[in-house]
């Protein structure tokens, strides 16, 4: 099950500032096919106001595409004509309904997890930028402080001046 969240959690993207899972996504995880997913969705297109769901602009599709490159995607990604409809975590809940079958039910059970879980991440790693930014601040200040000490040291040192070269003839023999 832990795997399982984790797969899910590599299906969430940041799309317009909020996390969304993509509708082909979706339709792997629910055991459906695109196709009959995005049917369900126009179908009851009152269950999915804006903050629930809304379709990516083929600039959006195009970016996430480009950036998914880097990591090993085959033509799942490829190939579709229209643009997918990205679901908030409220929206997948909504499209569990909408499908109304035993495995859409249990499918979001683990989609909520993975979302729960990713905003738990989330709120750890925001905990610990707050702790490593008041130790920058800390120990940034005594970096001055201690550049400042060497500065003084420098200025108390007796200056060494190099030897000077000896002008005039050198005897070799």
């Amino acid at each position: 099950m832990e795997q399982a969240n984790d797969e899910v959690i590599n299906k969430i993207y940041q799309i317009r500032g909020q996390r969304v899972m993509l509708d082909f996504d979706l339709a792997v995880i629910y055991g459906v096919e695109t196709k009959a997913l995005k049917r369900a969705v126009r179908r009851n297109i009152t269950r999915f106001p804006a903050d629930f769901m809304f379709e990516l602009t083929k600039e959006e599709f195009n970016y996430l595409i480009d950036s998914l490159r880097s990591q090993i995607v085959t033509s799942s990604y490829g190939g579709h004509r229209y643009s997918p409809f990205a679901f908030t975590e409220h929206g997948t809940v909504m499209l569990a309904s909408v499908l109304n079958s035993d495995t859409a039910v249990q499918a979001s059970i683990v989609v909520v997890r993975a979302f729960v879980k990713m905003k738990e991440m989330l709120v750890l790693h925001a905990d610990l930028a707050e702790k490593i930014a008041a130790l920058e601040g800390k120990f940034g200040e005594h970096d001055k402080q201690i550049a400042l000490i060497i500065e003084a040291l420098r200025a108390l040192q007796p200056s060494i001046q190099q030897p000077r070269k000896q002008i005039g003839y050198n005897n070799y023999i």
